[in-house]
Parts: structure tokens; sequence; C-alpha cells
């Protein structure tokens, strides 16, 4: 099946942005030509030129197949993070990328061939048996820093999304079919186009002497309820990749079904601790379609929960009382000095958020009303 690409909606990706980015001012002047957003403890500030905020020259560029909406939005978000252990948010600037186009990019993405020499897929081999497409998403982000009057590169993180699974079609409107990649496919696939990305940037003068992060990403299947997650990053100061550093981020959803095997004894507790909490709310107001978690881990540490809880009613003052509910039973059963948010919705809206940042003990409340 002949790979195509595409630009997927860049909302999440705008909202993350406004998100990690936003302040309270109108900017910091920073030099002549550039002004910056400013930050919030523990973000990047962003840059500014001409009073526009500089927008990434290949965002939201991947291979078509991938349908999973929590794969983007755990990869831009997670690739943040992997770059914060490197430049440090308080002697950096971020900046959306602006060495890799778009055009740059979708050759990349794209089977290798003669017309597309650059790409970091294989040929499509046999229609009945095809090769999978490995790399899924490529991102770029740069770091800047203050020198004078005028704002320079110093340092890049590039992530690279390599698919777990691949799926084709033998005949043109014929059934779908799944090949399945393993981890250490998933890791070898990784780490041969790293080092093919870090050469091509290399050639470019203005990254041939910075540092450059390169971080892998593990796609998560496309009927997956949560995103993937990064396994690996390296620094590099040369052409050749340097020693990989192993990450131990994963992936959970919450309540898990009967059956289901549960990972260490800290996912059973974060598990109970969960359904608890599902069962208090659901007796509270029994007129719910769901409630659902994302939960994320750092080894066996849980270091985050979202939440979503899906309504189906609609009286204001319903939902401010079980606003100030969920504010309560949150607070008894979920799991204390993480970071939690939790969404509550319509079918059509969002009706309103409760929230708690790592470190507090109180979750602050918004219940979106109209005029």
């Amino acid at each position: 099946m002949k790979s195509k690409l595409k630009k997927v909606t860049v909302g999440v990706a705008l909202l993350m942005s406004t998100l990690v980015l936003a302040s309270c001012g109108f900017g910091h002047k920073s030099s002549k030509n550039y002004s910056t957003t400013g930050s919030l403890s523990g973000t990047y500030q962003g840059v500014i030129k001409g009073g526009h905020y500089k927008t990434s020259k290949a965002r939201g560029v991947n291979v078509t197949q991938n349908s999973n909406p929590y794969n983007l939005k755990s990869f831009e978000s997670g690739l943040t993070q992997v770059s914060k252990r490197v430049f440090s948010t308080k002697n950096y600037i971020f900046q959306e990328g602006q060495y890799l186009d778009t055009s740059t990019i979708e050759n990349w993405l794209g089977r290798k061939s003669k017309s597309n020499p650059e790409g970091l897929n294989p040929a499509q081999g046999k229609k009945s048996d095809p090769n999978p497409e490995y790399i899924q998403q490529i991102e770029e982000q740069d770091y800047m820093q203050e020198s004078g009057n005028s704002m320079k590169l110093h340092g890049v993180t590039i992530g690279i999304g390599i698919n777990s699974e691949y799926n084709y079609q033998k005949k043109t409107d014929g059934p779908n079919f799944t090949k399945k990649i393993s981890d250490e496919e998933v890791k070898r696939q990784g780490e041969i186009a790293a080092q093919k990305v870090l050469t091509r940037l290399r050639k470019k003068k203005a990254l041939r002497n910075v540092p450059i992060v390169i971080a892998l990403y593990k796609q998560a299947p496309d009927d997956s309820l949560v995103g993937g997650s990064f396994f690996a990053y390296s620094k590099n100061n040369g052409n050749k990749i340097s020693s990989w550093h192993k990450l131990n981020y994963r992936t959970a959803v919450l309540p898990k079904a009967n059956g289901t095997d549960q990972e260490t004894k800290s996912d059973q507790a974060d598990n109970d601790s969960f359904s608890n909490f599902k069962s208090q709310v659901q007796s509270f107001f029994p007129n719910l379609s769901g409630v659902t978690a994302q939960a994320q881990y750092n080894g066996d540490s849980l270091t985050g929960l979202h939440i979503t809880i899906t309504t189906q009613f609609y009286s204001q003052t319903e939902i401010t009382s079980f606003t100030q509910y969920i504010a309560r039973a949150a607070r008894k059963y979920l799991p204390s000095g993480i970071p939690i948010d939790i969404k509550i919705q319509s079918s059509s809206e969002m009706q309103a958020v409760v929230y708690r940042n790592s470190g507090s003990d109180k979750f602050q409340t918004h219940v979106f009303d109209s005029y």
C-alpha cells in the first residue's frame, strides 16, 4: 500500500504550546528583533518575533496511518520533558523548529526510492507482504540563549516516532492486515534513523557545532486509549551518536479490565484507588457515560493522571454540584503528590475541569458557564 503524507490537525499542538509557554504578561523584551513570552515555573519561555509567536516550519507532518490522536499529544509533550533533562528552563528559551521544513520532513518520512533517496522508511517490496513503515513522525525543537542584542541557537532536540505495528492492505479496498513490530526492532530502526538524521543535520551550517539531542518514541497501536512513550535519548556534540540513555516511561489505561495482569504492586494499588474513586463518582451521580484515566509511570512510580468523566446531564446547577463533589472525592481517593487533571464533559462540550499541580494537596475547579 503506497504511503501518503499529510498534515495533522494542529489545534492540539497550539493548545499544548499555549499551556507550556503562556505567561501572565505580554512578553519580556530580549533583543531588538525578538521578545519572549515569559514563563511559568518549570516551563520554557517562547520566542516572539515581529509581535507573533514563531511557529514551526514543519509542524503537524506525519505518516497518514497514524490515526491514534493520543500519540500526537504524548509525542509533543514528552519531547519537551526529554529536552528539560538537557536544556534547563532557567537557561534556555524555546523556539519551534526552524531548520527542518515541511518538504524535508515529508521526504524523510517517505519510503526510500530513486525519486526519494532520503526516505527513512524502506522500499515497499511485495504488496502482498510489504516492508513496514517504521518511522512515523519527526519533530524539531530549538533552544536559544540571548547574546547581546540577538538570540542565538544553543541546542536542538529531535524526536523520532517509531511504529509498534504496521497496517496494510494486500489489495485495494481489501481487508486490513497488521504486522507487529517487536521492541527490539523498534529500538534498532530508531537508532538507525537517528544516525542518519544526525548526519544530515550536521551538514547544515547553523547546526554544525551545537548539541543535538535525539529522542526515540515508541508509538502506541491505533486502537490504544493512551499514547506511546519515549524510551531512549542521546546528547550528541559530534557527527556520531554517543551512548543512549534509557527512559522508563510507560502509560496505562485505568481502570484495568478484569483479568488484566498488573505490572507491579504499585500498579495494583493505583488501579484500586482509581476504581474506588470511579465507584464513588458513579454512586453520587449515576447518569454518566464513562469514567476513565490515562496514567503515566516512570519505572514503578506513578507520575500523573489525566481523567475524563463523560456526563449525560446538562443542567448548570447539576454540573456545578458535581464538580464540587469531584474535587472532594479526588482528594480523598486519588494518589497524593502527583499532578492530576479531570475533564468533565458531555458528548458535545467541555463542562468543567478539576486539577491539582504537582506537589500540591489542593484541587482547583472551573465550571464553563455562558452569559
